[in-house]
């Protein structure tokens, strides 16, 4: 480790830190129906859209009205992705000529898009036409990541209003997430992206000739417009393979570091957003540390691991740290960052690959996303996620004092407590159920790179990945299988909207709720030992559930690189 990587950290945390506040005012006034600086653009153009759609912002719902059409417009959000990709190859935009996409891949890919993953069991340049990287991928880009952030409001609506029926309307908060926040820093983010080198054209893949004189193609297309959502809306998808390693989707280290913020800021903001909407921002300052805290612990294990690299590699005189499968650009220390930022959120971009990773190095993409993606977590999921994890820490206060839980002067009582722990479980039951069967299954196995525990983290990985909507791997995996296509799909579907169903179920039960004035023997939630409660809840439910998982991957693998074996 080295000074000049734990600057860069440092920086890092200071801009996402500084931009809490300002975007998180923004946000308020955006949810709330307050004019803005860009209402005199969005304003005309968001009231068409409801009449178009035969709603109104006045129109309000029940939870289950809400969760009805979130449902409903994801099913087609999923079957146009499904089928665009299925005739891809009598559509237009498609200079290359790519053919149709496989049925189960394509299964995949729309399930992952729509879900907010992005797991791609593909090559995006030698796969997916222009019209679909467009008009498919990158739409539901935004959408997904507008659905989320919808999902947060309605949850924090829950805690700020009292003694009503409705958390809002659907439609009226992912148009809102998608006009006014969105898309206009897609298109600030886009034109960034273009002046720094990122191709941005319809144009044909470019033939050039190497100095040896062989004939290459070089893949160009819709690059910057992708990757600004993509990295805004904590999507991860890459328009090429290699992801943000690729010089065309991260071309220097201005770009690195705008795309490593842009993957927490909303998220962060949103902690502000609860505050200002329950009437106390020291709430969501108290939820922004423990985010905080989760997030440097997980950093300083992963640089630490990366930089110390494998000792039997020292033993052949060769210093300077795991470098294999780093981006040479970067070095270790935005290597680390990078891998631990991607997997608090899920995002799942990568600027490195994660199966290079030493085994500590690597378990904490792991616990980051085991853990449900609460740390910042995607734009949206990771809120309401954090507070489910909240509701049942709130109830734990409550069993130690003798008392009835209360959160912002909401009783918890067992409805939402259950709710939240049937979000919560659901995670594990896709994660570990998954990979027990895929490690017992020959084709399963036939599709890891390495033996052993390596091998086992690379099964578990992905279904990790995959049920905590995140979308990176662990290169190793051919997950381009009908197996693993079909039942990461299905784990994709597990981990959003089991998740999101029950969160919306506690917004409504809280939101018909009396506010009960603070007492004596309140517990106080906004300072640092509600901030330790929630960080030991979040801590021993994740290692309860998965220390038996990553006792017999990625832990006995580093004791076995102690002992001098590697797998």
């Amino acid at each position: 480790m080295t000074i000049n990587g734990w600057i860069q950290i440092l920086v890092f945390c200071g801009i996402v830190t500084l931009l809490v506040k300002p975007l998180g005012g923004y946000m308020t006034r955006v949810f709330n129906g307050e004019r803005t600086l860009l209402s005199w653009i969005f304003a005309p153009v968001e009231r068409g859209l409801y009449a178009v759609a035969g709603t109104s912002e006045r129109e309000e719902q029940h939870w289950t009205t809400y969760a009805a059409a979130l449902l409903f417009f994801n099913l087609a959000g999923f079957l146009l992705l499904y089928f665009l990709q299925r005739f891809q190859g009598a559509l237009p935009f498609n200079p290359a000529g790519m053919a149709a996409v496989p049925p189960e891949l394509a299964f995949n890919t729309a399930v992952s898009f729509m879900t907010n993953t992005n797991w791609q069991n593909y090559g995006g340049e030698s796969t997916m036409s222009y019209l679909v990287q467009m008009a498919g991928l990158t739409v539901q880009n935004f959408v997904s990541a507008a659905t989320g952030i919808a999902i947060a409001i309605a949850l924090i609506r829950g805690f700020s209003r009292a003694s009503v029926k409705s958390i809002g309307n659907f439609w009226v908060d992912m148009t809102r997430a998608t006009l006014y926040v969105l898309l206009p820093l897609s298109v600030v983010l886009t034109l960034i992206y273009v002046y720094l080198g990122m191709p941005q054209t319809l144009g044909a893949y470019v033939e050039a000739t190497t100095l040896e004189g062989a004939q290459q193609t070089i893949a160009v297309g819709p690059v910057a417009s992708q990757i600004a959502i993509k990295m805004l809306g904590t999507n991860g998808g890459g328009f090429f393979n290699a992801n943000a390693a690729h010089p065309f989707e991260n071309p220097d280290a201005i770009s690195n570091l705008i795309q490593m913020v842009s993957i927490f800021a909303i998220g962060a903001a949103l902690t502000n957003v609860f505050g200002r909407m329950v009437g106390n921002q020291r709430q969501g300052w108290a939820i922004f540390a423990t985010m905080g805290v989760l997030f440097l612990a997980g950093v300083v294990v992963c640089y630490w691991a990366e930089a110390a690299g494998n000792p039997l590699v020292h033993a052949l005189g060769l210093e300077g740290g795991n470098m294999e499968g780093k981006e040479v650009r970067f070095g270790i220390s935005l290597s680390a960052l990078f891998a631990v930022i991607t997997t608090a959120a899920s995002c799942g971009a990568v600027n490195a690959m994660h199966d290079s990773f030493t085994a500590l190095g690597g378990l904490i993409p792991l616990i980051n996303m085991e853990l449900g993606e609460i740390i910042v977590g995607g734009v949206g999921a990771g809120f309401y996620g954090i507070l489910l994890f909240v509701v049942l820490a709130i109830f734990v206060a409550g069993l130690m004092v003798g008392r009835t839980p209360e959160y912002l002067g909401k009783k918890i009582e067992a409805k939402e407590v259950k709710m939240a722990v049937l979000a919560i479980l659901c995670l594990p039951l896709a994660m570990l159920v998954f990979t027990a069967i895929a490690v017992v299954l020959p084709d399963a196995v036939a599709s890891i790179a390495n033996p052993g525990p390596r091998g086992f983290s690379e099964i578990l990985y992905a279904y990790t990945s995959a049920a905590a909507n995140n979308g990176s791997a662990f290169g190793g995996l051919t997950g381009n299988t009908v197996w693993y296509n079909l039942t990461l799909g299905i784990a994709m579907l597990m981990g959003r909207f089991l998740v999101i169903i029950p969160a919306l179920a506690i917004a409504g039960s809280l939101v018909a709720k009396k506010t009960v004035p603070a007492s004596a023997g309140t517990f106080p939630t906004d300072g640092a030992l509600f901030v330790g409660l929630l960080s030991g809840v979040i801590l021993i439910v994740g290692g309860l559930t998965f220390f038996p998982a990553l006792a017999v991957g990625p832990i006995v693998e580093h004791l076995a690189m102690l002992l001098g074996q590697t797998f």
